[in-house]
């Protein structure tokens, strides 16, 4: 990763943040994108910068505002003279049942989900094309397997899948486009409604019977960035074995 330069959106903490400090590790500059993390983003850039001066900066951007798109790329490429990968983590997530769905939700959920990743993927690409990088998206084993009271979410995992896929096609042969589908890896904030006991039962349906680390996702990241030069339109299941044990 020395000398690359990378983009992460949603980058300020949990797993985002997780993948921002194994791909510094590796070597690399990176952009950390925030919206409402501020202060975790500027901890985590400061973290980074005492480790390897220069190396990493953070910058604010509300995704669902689409002329703020560009400019963050841009802002990023300005920083560091580059762009070598985008890394589509920012997401929104809470239940949606059909009942009780409204036009936000589906601005919100499709909005960070699918919508940003393809505005950042067009804003990116002559950028991406010229230094021959690659795009990885935070996909979800939902994408092929909706969860239940969380409609629109998985309709905005499932577009995010073809997304990648199509954008493998349009951007090839100069960038590669995969995609992660994480399974339990950390609790989600909003998952407050979930008990211990509904928490274990998802568990149990994993093969490897435990939840996943954000660390998996991070090395999986740095994998299809800088050790898969023949893999593309690819989505890579990080789930412990649940998505073919539900």
């Amino acid at each position: 990763m020395q000398g690359k330069v990378v983009l992460v959106t949603g980058g300020a903490k949990r797993v985002g943040a997780a993948i921002c400090r194994h791909l510094h590790a590796a070597g690399a500059q990176v952009a950390v994108h925030y919206r409402s993390s501020g202060q975790e983003a500027l901890a985590l850039q400061k973290e980074l910068n005492e480790l390897r001066p220069q190396s990493t900066a953070a910058f604010p951007a509300d995704l669902l505002d689409p002329y703020a798109l560009p400019e963050l790329v841009n802002k990023v490429i300005k920083k560091f003279g580059q762009l070598d990968a985008l890394v589509n983590n920012a997401s929104s997530f809470y239940a949606t049942p059909l009942a009780d769905i409204d036009e936000q939700q589906w601005l919100d959920l499709l909005g960070t989900n699918l919508k940003a990743p393809l505005l950042l993927a067009q804003a990116a690409a002559p950028e991406l094309r010229r230094r021959h990088g690659c795009i990885v998206n935070i996909a979800d084993i939902h994408a092929e397997r909706p969860m239940r009271g969380h409609l629109l979410y998985s309709v905005a995992k499932a577009g995010l899948v073809a997304l990648t896929r199509g954008l493998a096609q349009e951007m090839a042969p100069q960038v590669r486009v995969n995609a992660i589908g994480p399974g339990v890896i950390i609790w989600p904030e909003s998952a407050e409604w979930m008990d211990e006991e509904q928490r274990r039962k998802i568990v149990a349906h994993t093969l490897l019977k435990r939840e996943g680390e954000p660390d998996d996702i991070a090395k999986t990241v740095a994998f299809l960035i800088k050790d898969a030069p023949y893999i593309t339109g690819q989505v890579i299941a990080v789930d412990g074995g649940r998505s073919i044990n539900i």
